[in-house]
């Protein structure tokens, strides 16, 4: 059965009470029968949910009654399945934890995939630079990009001193939908980077317009797919940690105690039975999926 996946996000001053928020959504989405995960915090709404055509439709036009998020623009890709087990709402401090106080307001200036791919089809002197953990880029990224060494978001933060030689520079920043940009690209106005922009709708948006087309290798994805390819012939740039043939096919070692993320091809995962090494392969501890 064909299905939709659809993320969305806006930083929006909610008045609301959150938890009485989270508990309507979360009622609403169990009602019509989606999967997903959306976060709210005073500062907006971050989520993706997965359901059918008319699932989808249904919830974003329960989402657009409420006047603050009747603008909300939607990344969607079709599936075949939902993409989550479960619908989970919950309320944060920030809708991605970043750690970041600035005034998004001197946020970086959006610009649509096709600005950015006739910029580098006139090959521009820009630099393209990943908002993205090491992971994910390690998986895919645009071509020539500056993939910073980050585990997570909240470290975007301690990369200044690493990207001061491009702060004289035009910098296009990307990441997977465009949220993390927001703060990201913020941050950097707010330290003297003055040309800053950022990509609308993100990777996501990218590929969905233009595949095979400047995004090397798969996009990571936080959900049951963990990837997406961004076009028919566009191959993979990672390896297989066991036998190092080309492939971005992430895995959860089985082994819960161990829980490592790792990339592995189809044929060595047969042998290893989605187990990280020859230890986690015998463990008894194992995941049920």
């Amino acid at each position: 059965m064909e299905m939709l996946i659809s993320s969305f996000y806006k930083y929006v001053n909610i008045k609301e009470d959150l938890n009485k928020l989270r508990e309507k959504y979360l009622k609403f989405c169990k009602k019509i029968g989606i999967k997903g995960k959306i976060l709210i915090a005073k500062e907006g709404i971050n989520g993706s949910v997965s359901g059918t055509k008319e699932q989808i439709n249904e919830f974003k036009q329960y989402l657009s009654k409420n006047k603050i998020f009747n603008d909300l623009t939607f990344r969607e890709n079709i599936i075949n399945d939902y993409a989550f087990k479960r619908m989970l709402v919950k309320t944060r401090k920030e809708i991605v934890t970043s750690g970041l106080k600035v005034d998004l307001k001197d946020k970086g200036e959006h610009i649509p995939p096709k600005k950015l791919k006739e910029m580098l089809d006139k090959k521009e002197d820009i630099v393209m630079l990943d908002a993205r953990n090491d992971y994910e880029s390690k998986i895919g990224k645009f071509k020539n990009a500056v993939t910073p060494n980050i585990h997570e978001f909240r470290q975007f933060k301690k990369l200044l001193k690493n990207l001061e030689k491009y702060k004289d520079r035009k910098i296009v920043m990307y990441c997977t939908g465009g949220v993390r940009c927001e703060k990201s690209s913020a941050f950097l106005k707010e330290n003297g980077f003055k040309n800053v922009l950022q990509l609308d709708g993100g990777i996501i948006n990218y590929i969905n317009q233009f595949q095979d087309s400047y995004f090397e290798g798969r996009c990571f994805v936080f959900d049951n797919r963990i990837s997406i390819p961004a076009g028919l012939k566009n191959p993979d740039i990672s390896m297989c940690d066991y036998c190092h043939v080309p492939s971005s096919r992430y895995i959860n070692c089985k082994n819960e105690k161990c829980d490592k993320f790792f990339i592995c091809c189809k044929e060595c995962d047969n042998i290893m039975k989605h187990s990280c090494s020859k230890q986690c392969k015998i463990r008894v501890f194992k995941r049920n999926n």
